[in-house]
This record gives structure tokens, C-alpha cells and sequence, in this order.
């Protein structure tokens, strides 16, 4: 296949076509692309498990829900601020931090997110994994003994490593295929997983009765300020909880024709699609307990419990579909993008799901999810940058640069260009970057902050907005340099 030529203005070391600008005629993903790409990610067991764990904390039903309406509005105005560079200029994330830390030093921010998101595929690919297991001992007893560690390698059996790279190829197959078969995937993927969730529901709901639904999974009570607490911490805890895709989110967005179709998407697939949800998680989980005498959180349990294998089969296969698509939308996509920009005439989207799939394999993420310590020390570390990183860039564009952007200066290398910076790095963004990260990580880290660990998300992305805005504005002020002017802002 012809290599695709870069336009003359275009540097090689930062252009191929899959970090192209995306032509209007093939954006083509409008608002159900969106709300199904928030149904995939909002719909697995891991956020069953952390909705349902916020009804447990003391709060009564409609308190919980107020604090989580509260959270996820506030998503749905931040995903909104970082979706629409992308979505104006046709852009991914790693080329959109190309106007905050220049066009080279835009693989520091692209790097850690892919850290992140390989990490992350490695750990939900294994849970699938583990998943698919549970389904094939059930009805292939015989394969017991492929489950035992005594015959297995690195920590895992025979059986859980046929499992794992039967899910780690599916995956790998799915996004090779492109863009286009992800939206597909997407698109059917997160509503199968409504279905299952509300037939389950009407189901515990028939065998529990009425009388026993609740949306209260504790009954301890609380003072009128601790309440206040909680409920300000459940909307921050959800504000956190999505601070992965709050930061790449133009990664789809850039395949969206209008910002009203963005907003659209996004204001079905957050704010509604996760209070519908949320509700449902609840009535399942406080029904099962008097379905079977304990509140069980874990979607999966829920349904091996069920005595009918049919509808083990099906409701554990859909919840292995779920993992899936929250893979590749939370994870691969992002992993993907980020090491083809590290450099794009050798490695494309494609290549970079590859070399992403590779060191999956070399991380043993089954180690890493066993060990509370390992996960606290890279969430605390790693993760700690993700709001430092997503408030430079939001204040960069919005405030420093007032959405006035060259886009053909993202692809160009020249000395002269507007985010060739220094040697092609914004030392200003990278001065706001680490103080503001080393308070994260602090944060996360320091046994005695604990109490304001659910606000880090926040405290840190501030931190590091009011720090480059700052700094910016006083480089501004010294240079006495007038504001760039846009050769393309699009609508």
C-alpha cells in the first residue's frame, strides 16, 4: 500500500495520516456514536462496583444520587471544555497538547496517558479473563484441572492463560480493524449491556419483592455535616472516576461533524445514561439481599448465583462484551494515538496498538491487580499527573490562547512555528506540570492527607491551570507578544 505523502508544511517527525487533521466529509460520529461510546464505558462491572459502593456509605438514597448528579454534570461540562479543541481542528489528544507543550514535548503528556492506558488494558483484559473462566468451568467441569497454579507459568494457570490471550487477541483483532469497526462495536456493545442489566433487575425485583428495594445499602446515620461531606465527596469521587477520558476525550471528538452533536452525545451518555445506571445497580444490589441473604456488588456473582446455565451464559458473555468495549475506548484507543505521535512516519495508529498490545503481555497485570500497594503507588504516581495535565491544557486554550489557533503549526517543526517553543518544548508548561503533579502525588501518597484524597483530581488540575496561566501570561507581559491569530479555528 502507497505510503500516504505529507503536505509540504507538514513535518514528517510529526505527521501521518492517522494524526491528521480529519476531513469534515468523515466525521461521522454524531450524537448515539457518542452516547453509545458512554454507554460502553459507563456499563462494566467496574463501575457497577463503584456506584454501588456509594450507596453504602451512609448516605440516604436521594442523597447519594443528588451528590452523584452533582459529579456527573461536572464531567459533563468538563468533557465538553476538552472535547471541543478536537473536535473544531479534527484533531487527536497527543497533536491537541501540541499547542501546550510543543510539538515535541507534547509526548510527555502523550507517554504518561499511555503508561496509564496500557497499564489499565493489561488489568481489565485479565478481569475479562477471568470471567470467561468462570463461564468455561461451569460448563466444561473437566477443565478444572487446567485452573490450578501447579502446572501453570508466572502466576497464572494453563486455563487462565488460554483465557487471557483469548481476550488479549480479540481485543488486539477489534481495534486493528480501524475506527470505523470500534464505533460499530460500540454502538451495539454498551446497549446489550442495558438489556442484561434490566432484565436482572426485573428479575431480583420478582424474587425479592418491592418491599425490600431500597436505595439505601447501609443503615448507618449520619450528622448533617457529614452528610454535607459525603455528598460533596461522591460528586468528586466521580469527577475523579472519569479523569482518564476527561483528558483524551478529542480522540473521538474529532470524528464528530457539529459541537452540538457532541454536547448531545455527551448529555445522553453522562448526566442521564448515568443516573439510569446508577439507579439500576442499586435496586439489584440491595435486592440481593434478600434474594440471597448478603448485598452483593459484583455484577457477575450476581449471576452465577442465578440457577438457570442460559442465563449464566449470557449475562457472563455480555459482561465479558462490556470489558471489551471499555477497553478499547478507555484504553487502547488513547495507548494507541499517544505512541504513534512519538514518532509518526515509523509508527501508526495501527503500530501503536501493536507495540501497546506487546508490552500488555510483558506486564503481568495479574501481579499488579493482586498487590493494594502496587495499585496505590502507580495511581498515586503515574495517575497523579492526569489533572495537572488537563488543567494546563484547558487554561492554555481557553484562557492563554482564547481558542485562537494555528492548526497547520501542530504539524511543523519549523523554528518559527507558534508551538516550536523551545527545541520544540514549552519549558512553561512543563515548570506548571511538576510542582502541580508532586502536590498530586503527595496527596496520594501521604497516608495523613487521606481526607482530601477524593478532591486531588481537582486541587491539581487548578494547580496546575492557575500555575502556567500565570507564568504565560507573565512571559506574555515581559515579551510584550500580541495573541496569536487563528489561520483556523473551524466550527
Amino acid at each position: 500500500m502507497e505510503r500516504e505523502s505529507v503536505p509540504s508544511a507538514y513535518s514528517p517527525r510529526l505527521y501521518n495520516e492517522d494524526l491528521a487533521p480529519v476531513p469534515e466529509e468523515k466525521r461521522n460520529w454524531k450524537t448515539y456514536n457518542l452516547f453509545a461510546l458512554w454507554m460502553t464505558d459507563v456499563h462494566n462491572v467496574g463501575t457497577y462496583v463503584f456506584a454501588a459502593a456509594l450507596f453504602a456509605t451512609g448516605l440516604t438514597g436521594w442523597q447519594v444520587l443528588t451528590g452523584m448528579l452533582a459529579g456527573i454534570l461536572l464531567v459533563f461540562l468538563f468533557i465538553n471544555l476538552m472535547g471541543k479543541p478536537s473536535q473544531r481542528l479534527g484533531i487527536p489528544f497527543p497533536v491537541a497538547a501540541r499547542m501546550s507543550f510543543g510539538v515535541f514535548g507534547a509526548n510527555l503528556p502523550a507517554l504518561m496517558r499511555a503508561t496509564m492506558a496500557i497499564v489499565w488494558y493489561g488489568v481489565q483484559t485479565y478481569l475479562a479473563s477471568v470471567s470467561l473462566q468462570i463461564v468455561l468451568l461451569r460448563f466444561f467441569p473437566s477443565l478444572q484441572p487446567l485452573a490450578t497454579l501447579q502446572h501453570g507459568f508466572v502466576g497464572l494457570s494453563p486455563l487462565g492463560w488460554g483465557c487471557y490471550l483469548v481476550m488479549w487477541g480479540l481485543q488486539l483483532l477489534l481495534f486493528y480493524k480501524g475506527m470505523e469497526t470500534v464505533r460499530s462495536f460500540i454502538d451495539w456493545a454498551g446497549p446489550a449491556v442495558y438489556v442484561v442489566m434490566f432484565v436482572l433487575a426485573i428479575w431480583i425485583v420478582s424474587k425479592a419483592g418491592l418491599g425490600n428495594i431500597g436505595l439505601s445499602l447501609t443503615k448507618k446515620t449520619l450528622s448533617t455535616p457529614e452528610v454535607v461531606t459525603e455528598m460533596i465527596k461522591v460528586a468528586a469521587l466521580i469527577v475523579s472516576y472519569f479523569s482518564t477520558l476527561l483528558l483524551n476525550f478529542g480522540d473521538f471528538t474529532r470524528y464528530t461533524p457539529t459541537a452540538r452533536d457532541m454536547k448531545r452525545g455527551n448529555l445522553l451518555g453522562l448526566p442521564i445514561n448515568w443516573m439510569l445506571f446508577s439507579i439500576v445497580t442499586v435496586i439489584v444490589t440491595s435486592g440481593t439481599t434478600a434474594v440471597f441473604g448478603e448485598a452483593i456488588m459484583d455484577p457477575i456473582e450476581v449471576v452465577g448465583r442465578i440457577d438457570n446455565s442460559t442465563a449464566i451464559a449470557l449475562g457472563s458473555m455480555t459482561f465479558i462484551i462490556a470489558a471489551i468495549g471499555v477497553n478499547i475506548v478507555a484504553n487502547f484507543v488513547s495507548a494507541a494515538f499517544d505512541l504513534a505521535n512519538v514518532a509518526p512516519s515509523k509508527i501508526t495508529f495501527r503500530k501503536g496498538g501493536l507495540i501497546g498490545g506487546g508490552i500488555v503481555l510483558l506486564t503481568m497485570p495479574w501481579h499488579f491487580y493482586g498487590s493494594p500497594t502496587a495499585i496505590n503507588f502507580f495511581v498515586g504516581t503515574i495517575g497523579g499527573v492526569l489533572g495537572p495535565l488537563y488543567g494546563i491544557m484547558v487554561a492554555d486554550y481557553y484562557l492563554v490562547k482564547r481558542q485562537q489557533i494555528k492548526r497547520d503549526d501542530l504539524y511543523s517543526d519549523s523554528r518559527t512555528g507558534s508551538y516550536y517553543y523551545t527545541g520544540g518544548w514549552n519549558l512553561l508548561a512543563v515548570g506548571a506540570l511538576i510542582p502541580s503533579a508532586l502536590l498530586s502525588m503527595i496527596i496520594s501518597l501521604v497516608p495523613a492527607l487521606s481526607f482530601v484524597g477524593p478532591f486531588n483530581w481537582f486541587i491539581s488540575a487548578a494547580a496546575g491551570g492557575l500555575l502556567y496561566t500565570t507564568l504565560a501570561r507573565r512571559r506574555l507581559h515581559v515579551s510584550q507578544r500580541t495573541p496569536i491569530v487563528a489561520s483556523h479555528t473551524g466550527e
